[in-house]
């Protein structure tokens, strides 16, 4: 649905030229929840600014639907209201001096395509429908909360009913609670009507739970892309391992190929045959994938440090760990009995270890 080819992008900044996007290829199937995740100034937003047609690549092309929107060899550009899709911002831009309806039904009396006040109506409440404000078409925009606005946004994106659905950070201005309720109820949404979207975001939860696939960038070059558990469960570079959720990073130096000395010790774990002996690595583990017992007890992974601090997290609770003068942070059930100050066996899984370079 969505294929971008070798797309370029660069700007003129103070300190002289800035690469945004740096040859990106990226295919998105039809029906697909695609998610670009990364730092500020990776180059997501810029991608999406370029398949929207808000940006002009300096190199590269774009296809939409089999039809080529932006080429600049070939001289090609199709503007923004011809590429057939909606876009919800992070700002929601929805009309302030307009009800409801009104906001919904703009793209339909103002746009390409205009249609007839019974078909306008009808769709509008369609929309408005799917995203649960019918019975709200006369409440003035002001008059909203958050949530309301970010799914007025919404209506207004999908009320053309566009073959794709292009989404620039739309829950970041949202309350925590709220962002998650929108989180299902967007995935519900774009199910329900079969739309290819294309989602940029910065919050690792919101890329895991919403995307297909997702895609992680940095510095305009996109470094993995796949499901959110392969990305999540085996992150390809060092830079993916620490930006996708927590973790526990060790300095460590190969022994063999399922051996590395550390500040832990000797921590057993299989190493890429990449890595010959004496090569220095970093070692990652998530805190999830680490166990604690009591010290009495055994375990041939296990090391003995000390309880250093202690998190309550309502559901878990995260405990920091010294081993060796070496902390190691602990996700455990949240009713845990462990203390502050306690000695307990941390379990080293060597299953569980990523050795990056």
């Amino acid at each position: 649905m969505i294929s971008i080819r070798g797309i370029r992008k660069s700007f003129r900044a103070q300190q002289g030229k800035v690469d945004a996007l740096r040859d990106i290829d990226l295919e998105v199937a039809e029906g697909e929840f695609c998610v670009l995740l990364g730092p500020s100034g990776c180059g997501k937003t810029t991608t999406l600014r370029c398949v929207a047609g808000l940006e002009r690549p300096d190199g590269g092309e774009i296809e939409i639907a089999g039809r080529l929107v932006s080429s600049p060899a070939r001289k090609v550009h199709i503007p923004t209201e011809r590429r057939d899709l909606g876009m919800v911002f992070q700002s929601y831009a929805i009309w302030p001096h307009m009800n409801v309806f009104q906001n919904v039904a703009f793209p339909l009396t103002q746009g390409q395509k205009r249609f007839g006040r019974a078909a306008v109506a009808e769709k509008v409440a369609a929309a408005l429908k799917r995203v649960q404000l019918d019975g709200l078409e006369d409440r003035p925009a002001t008059d909203l909360s958050g949530g309301q606005q970010q799914r007025v946004a919404m209506a207004r994106a999908m009320v053309t009913e566009p073959k794709i659905l292009l989404m620039d950070e739309p829950l970041s201005n949202l309350d925590a609670r709220l962002r998650e309720q929108m989180r299902v109820e967007l995935k519900k949404i774009t199910r329900s009507i079969g739309v290819t979207a294309l989602y940029v975001t910065h919050d690792q939860a919101e890329a895991l739970s919403l995307g297909d696939r997702v895609c992680v960038m940095n510095e305009g070059e996109i470094l993995q892309i796949g499901p959110p558990h392969e990305v999540y469960a085996r992150p390809k570079s060092l830079f993916v391992a620490k930006f996708v959720g927590e973790m526990n990073l060790i300095k460590a130096t190969v022994a063999d190929q399922n051996r590395v000395l550390s500040p832990l010790g000797t921590v057993r774990c299989k190493v890429p045959l990449a890595f010959s002996s004496g090569k220095e690595v970093t070692l990652a583990i998530r805190p999830e994938h680490l166990a604690l017992l009591r010290p009495t007890e055994q375990n041939e992974n296990g090391i003995k440090g000390k309880i250093i601090t202690k998190n309550y997290l309502g559901d878990a609770a995260l405990l920091e760990v010294e081993v060796n003068g070496t902390a190691l942070m602990v996700k455990l059930p949240g009713d845990v009995d462990f203390q502050v100050g306690q000695q307990a066996l941390i379990v080293l899984p060597p299953e569980r270890w990523q050795v990056y370079a």
